[in-house]
């Protein structure tokens, strides 16, 4: 699904940047649980999205709850960080007229957890053992995450005779093209450091 690895330079700058890491991975926490809430209220006809994204919700904003725990225990401040490019520019390239836009934030729903997922595997070598074995059972929780997603996005797809296969295609070009373009700002989403 997705066609690019995170470069290595970015694991690289995350395992230096914790804190930046922490904060940001609370934010994004919050902001996957907004992204499920958000589409149970666009699409309030669906009630299964609405169940599916309702427990979706609730264990991102558990995740959050953990995020926070884990960062008062090492003493990590939280505080406001302007948001990357990553969800800003995916969104831009989605659809605007339905029902090809429900299936593409469904389709970037499941790109961004499973990049999430793919992150978080590339980084629990990397990190503190309290971290890494936080980020171990995250890593599972996104891979289901990122299955939910594509379900949805499938079926879908199915329900409107949609091509599927291109929507698909075409939002994973942009995903990778943000994810390995060197990026001024380091972020849990962003691509790899820009050249000193």
């Amino acid at each position: 699904m997705l066609m690019a690895t995170t470069p290595e330079t970015w694991f690289d700058l995350a395992s230096r940047s914790l804190e930046t890491l922490l904060v940001d991975h609370a934010n994004c926490e919050k902001k996957a649980a907004s992204t499920a809430l958000g589409l149970m209220f666009a699409y309030a006809d669906d009630t299964g999205l609405g169940l599916a994204l309702a427990r979706l919700a609730r264990e991102e904003l558990r995740h959050y709850e953990q995020v926070l725990a884990l960062m008062k225990r090492r003493g990590v401040p939280y505080v406001r960080m302007a948001p990357g490019r990553y969800a800003g520019e995916l969104r831009r390239a989605l659809s605007s007229n339905e029902p090809a836009r429900k299936l593409d934030l469904l389709i970037a729903g499941q790109l961004i957890e499973g990049r999430s997922s793919e992150r978080f595997h590339g980084l629990i070598p990397r990190l503190p053992e309290d971290i890494a074995t936080f980020y171990r059972g995250l890593e599972a929780a996104e891979a289901r995450h990122t299955s939910l997603y594509a379900q949805m996005a499938t079926a879908h797809a199915e329900l409107h005779g949609l091509d599927h296969a291109a929507h698909l295609r075409r939002l994973a070009e942009v995903e990778a093209e943000l994810c390995t373009r060197p990026d001024p700002q380091f972020r849990f989403h962003s691509g790899p450091p820009t050249a000193a």
